[in-house]
């Protein structure tokens, strides 16, 4: 049983920074890309960020070019998504999502094979 665990969401006020964790289990994320992606209410789910399976390669959607990192720990299995100087308009369901790709990463969800469950980051005052 492959699966994806997203946690770390939570309601924060702008300007707020919050970690988001992927957690994986019953499968080893070394050959997988993994990719960010969040959906708000009445909008498509888009793309965030995605990392390569090795780590040393990263891309973002410039919404969030210059707030948020993603990183990843293979030893750990798992995937993080910092989030900084966070906006309301990142209020959205975030999920974290594997394909299996030896190198690059894509920034479309169609492409990704296994889905977290997701994890509600709210940014409210």
């Amino acid at each position: 049983q492959l699966q994806l665990v997203e946690s770390g969401g939570g309601l924060v006020q702008p300007g707020g920074s919050l970690r988001l964790s992927c957690a994986a289990s019953g499968f080893s994320l070394d050959y997988y890309a993994i990719g960010w992606f969040r959906q708000a209410p009445g909008k498509q789910r888009e793309a965030v960020s995605c990392i390569i399976s090795s780590g040393d390669s990263t891309s973002y959607t410039d919404s969030v070019k210059g707030r948020f990192t993603i990183s990843r720990d293979n030893a750990k299995n798992m995937v993080y998504l910092h989030m900084n100087s966070l906006k309301t308009e990142d209020t959205a369901v975030y999920y974290c999502a594997a394909q299996r790709l030896n190198s690059g990463c894509r920034m479309a969800s169609w492409q990704y094979d296994y889905w977290g469950q997701g994890t509600q980051v709210t940014v409210s005052s």
